[in-house]
């Protein structure tokens, strides 16, 4: 069975961190090139992070310098950590693949206070 877990968000100040996980299962990981999506209540899913089957990453130009994706793909997993957030980071964030989306997973809640 096809699962997206994402797991990590919280609250956090303006300023601070956060890592954030998602573990992949049902499909082939390493195959894939894969991504971070937010979405703000009312508003499209964004993709703010992408890598490739190895470890080229890229991110538009809002958390450029401040959000790093990674992967592990002997543990299906795919990191995102974020640094130097903003309220405007504040939204649920999601992993799924780049290409052949798969049924999104229940998010996690990342909200930045000021």
């Amino acid at each position: 069975q096809v699962q997206l877990v994402e797991s990590g968000g919280g609250l956090v100040q303006a300023g601070g961190s956060l890592r954030l996980s998602c573990v992949a299962s049902g499909f082939t990981f390493s195959n894939y090139y894969m991504g971070w999506y937010r979405q703000v209540p009312g508003k499209q899913r964004d993709l703010v992070a992408r890598i490739d089957r190895g470890d080229r990453t890229n991110y538009p130009d809002s958390v450029k310098g401040r959000f790093s994706i990674s992967r592990d793909n002997a543990k299906n997993t795919v990191y995102l950590q974020m640094n130097s957030l903003t309220p405007e980071d504040t939204a649920v964030y999601y992993c799924n693949r780049i290409t052949a989306i798969l049924p999104w997973g229940q998010g996690t809640q990342v909200t930045v206070s000021s």
